[in-house]
């Protein structure tokens, strides 16, 4: 057992990224504040309530800077280097693993140099976890970025709970098989003591690579590993539902929502996507389907319009370059083809929006298209749900998503399909009141119950053996 550290936390978080983002205050000095987001506001009443560490990159390049408490929880940064980025982030994460783990829908790419930076950068997470965490304490590692982290972590303590959640999809044997070091990925995850996917298919997939290239016992539960136990489930991450209801529901927001519509033209139906702009979303599909409801007369503009919001990501790594350019110029034809002066078929913004600006795009849609070819879950779809207070607008929802095993009265889609994603378009536009608003409140009744702190407790109740820490997130929401 390792000696007790100064300053050392029952419970830390590794993920790519710290939750903080950095400002400039008035006298030029640079404060950090707690971003917005689903994982830190999950754990947020957990982490200021026991001595919690929170390890990851704060951005930008060279040293590690020296970081404030945030909120009470400590913020250990790990310093990355312009390499680093280029080969670990863009490189083996970005340009390897997250197209292969998102059916191939572009061609991974391989560089050997990738891979060790990979290596590199989840050994330097690995001890930065090691060193801040108490004996017998709890380290939850978080996502692809960091899948070797959980091995080299026990390497280092093996007095630790583990646990690892990957929140993008886990993809079938056939798949998997391709990467060139699949067996090092697998060991790496199985450092963990509890390993969370977002669905059942996904903990299959793994337990049968497991059996298939290191010939380990497994079920789709339990894994043997040495004389060690690896439990593995499915434990769909969600949002905080009420504090977007809330937003939603602000006098401002509302307000917001009105003035949105008036300068969208008032029109009798308003479609919404919001993406990141990325080839999984399936954005291009989607305006195909679009523009051959405007060219067949079914969908009309001065009746419809189409908001798409594409917000940037990975700038720098070039098929996503390229996909900008595709879809900007299949923007640009179909607003050309279709579009009047002053009366656009699209309105298509590349820009990110603060969360009460997407609370009232939200309340201004009619029908909410989120359609993308792979996702581990969507949360889009969940915010979408839980904005939408009055109980109508229709959700119209990709089969490919991880949302689509848990909002079931979606309007469901196969979006490889065009003629049928066409179809479910109408039918989603064209749905009475009645069916929308018992499609919504079952939906919303849905998200009230399996909120992110739901999520949180579940998973943690199952790696912490002693329930001294759930116990604790349930009692401060």
């Amino acid at each position: 057992m390792p000696e007790m550290r100064p300053n050392s936390s029952s419970l830390v978080v590794v993920a790519n990224r710290l939750p903080i983002d950095d400002s400039m205050a008035p006298d030029g000095a640079c404060e950090w504040r707690r971003s917005p987001g689903g994982l830190v506001s999950a754990l947020h009443p957990l982490l200021r309530h026991t001595p919690a560490t929170w390890v990851g990159w704060a951005g930008g390049t060279g040293p590690a800077p020296r970081l404030p408490d945030i909120d009470g929880v400590r913020m250990h940064s790990v310093s990355l280097t312009a390499e680093d980025l280029r080969d670990h982030y863009e490189g083996f994460a970005n340009a390897t693993l997250w197209p292969l783990y998102h059916d191939a829908v572009e061609q991974p790419v391989y560089h050997r140099r990738w891979w060790e930076a990979y290596q590199r950068v989840n050994q330097r997470f690995a001890e930065a976890a090691a060193a801040v965490a108490e004996p017998g304490g709890l380290v939850w590692v978080q996502d692809y970025h960091l899948q070797l982290v959980p091995g080299l972590l026990r390497a280092l303590r093996p007095d630790l709970r583990i646990g690892f959640f990957l929140h993008v999809p886990f993809p079938p044997p056939e798949l998997f098989m391709q990467l060139p070091r699949r067996a090092e990925l697998l060991r790496g995850m199985l450092g963990a003591d509890l390993i969370g996917f977002q669905r059942a298919q996904a903990a299959h997939n793994f337990a049968q690579l497991v059996v298939k290239v290191l010939d380990l016992p497994a079920t789709d539960r339990r894994i043997g590993v040495d004389d060690r136990v690896v439990r593995v489930g499915a434990y769909p991450v969600s949002i905080d539902t009420a504090e977007m209801a809330a937003l939603a529901g602000r006098p401002d927001v509302t307000a917001r929502a009105r003035r949105l519509r008036h300068d969208l033209g008032d029109p009798q139906q308003v479609i919404l996507s919001v993406d990141r702009m990325d080839y999984t979303k399936g954005i291009e599909q989607r305006l195909k389907a679009y523009s051959e409801l405007l060219a067949s007369g079914d969908v009309k503009v001065r009746d419809t319009v189409l908001v798409q919001v594409a917000v940037p990501s990975r700038e720098r790594v070039g098929q996503y370059q390229i996909l900008r350019d595709r879809v900007e110029r299949e923007v640009g034809r179909i607003n050309g083809e279709f579009g009047r002066v002053g009366e656009p078929a699209i309105h298509y913004l590349n820009q990110p929006f603060d969360r009460a600006e997407l609370a009232a795009l939200y309340r201004v849609a009619d029908v909410m298209a989120v359609t993308p070819l792979r996702d581990g879950m969507n949360l889009v779809a969940k915010e979408y749900v839980a904005a939408r207070v009055d109980d109508t607008g229709a959700l119209l929802l990709s089969e490919f998503a991880g949302a689509a095993a848990e909002l079931e009265q979606a309007y469901l889609v196969n979006p490889h399909d065009l003629e049928g994603l066409k179809q479910m378009l109408l039918t989603a536009l064209r749905a009475g009141p009645d069916d929308v608003g018992d499609r919504m409140r079952a939906m919303r009744t849905y998200l009230h119950r399996h909120d992110i702190r739901a999520w949180a407790r579940s998973y943690l109740s199952a790696l912490d053996q002693t329930g001294s820490l759930v116990t604790r997130l349930g009692s401060t929401g």
